[in-house]
């Protein structure tokens, strides 16, 4: 028993120092982390990054000076930090072949939030779907569909995909086709989808709406009317300007064509 008391003790002095002296950079080392992690955010803030960049670039730094922290507690306590760390590469290694694809999303996340090819409440067409963003994560970034329903794409796919961004500019051209008889007269219909573009509200007055005839098609003649509006305003600006139409051109007494069915009775004799 004495025999089991002394080897403790021996221990106990000589590592009691080790650990006393480990736990000590743990405490200092783990406050030392939270205040250079708060302070970065504050600069990154007052230079006006993105806040989603800036809670991202925080966990990552934070996380990568644990790692280091706890390397550096480690090798105190006298553990061999070359296969401590030979281990960790293989670990990651491992880790990385089995998660491509999370990876591939984190990478894509990093380039979204620093190029930013969009930002949280822009009008966005991308991956065959379009929404308004409503929120951009690390691995996947969330639109709210215009039928208000929520879409989840992977940054893997969007940061290597084409986007389509409708709300960078500030301004949208409508793209309406209207199609009229082959009868009505073409100065006169111009006038009276001209009178309906500058008389919308929403409609703005530079750049300035246009009206010209783009097809002589097989049963009308088809006129390309180009209203611009603000980004927000689009669908307005689309679906007024398409019902003032049809009833500006039915006042006028200008046909819009369409199929005309005949219902022809045989009556018996």
């Amino acid at each position: 028993m004495e025999e089991y008391i002394e080897k403790f003790q021996d221990i106990f002095v000589e590592y009691a120092p080790k650990v006393l002296t480990a736990l000590v950079i743990l405490i200092v080392g783990l406050f030392a982390i939270k205040i250079v992690v708060s302070s970065a955010r504050k600069l990154m803030g007052k230079g006006g990054v993105d806040v989603t960049l800036q809670k991202f670039l925080g966990n990552l730094a934070g996380w990568a000076l644990k790692i280091l922290l706890f390397i550096v507690v480690i090798s105190k306590l006298g553990v061999e930090t070359t296969s401590f760390a030979a281990i960790i590469a293989a670990a990651g290694l491992a880790v990385g072949l089995a998660l491509q694809g999370s990876l591939a999303n984190f990478a894509g996340g990093v380039l979204i939030m620093i190029f930013k090819p969009f930002k949280i409440g822009d009008l966005v067409e991308t991956q065959g779907e379009i929404g308004v963003v409503k929120e951009i994560e690390i691995f996947t970034t969330k639109l709210k569909g215009l039928s208000n329903k929520e879409i989840i794409i992977p940054n893997g796919a969007l940061s290597n995909g084409n986007i389509v961004n409708y709300t960078t500019e500030g301004t949208r051209r409508v793209d309406l086709v209207i199609g009229v008889s082959y009868d009505a007269d073409i100065k006169k219909t111009k006038e009276v989808l001209m009178n309906v573009l500058t008389s919308h509200p929403k409609v703005l007055k530079e750049p300035a709406p246009t009206v010209n005839v783009s097809e002589l098609a097989d049963s009308s003649v088809n006129f390309a009317v180009r209203p611009w509006s603000t980004s927000d305003d689009y669908w307005d600006v689309y679906f007024d300007v398409t019902e003032s139409v049809k009833i500006a051109l039915d006042k006028a007494g200008i046909e819009i064509p369409y199929p005309h069915r005949v219902n022809i009775n045989k009556s018996e004799e």
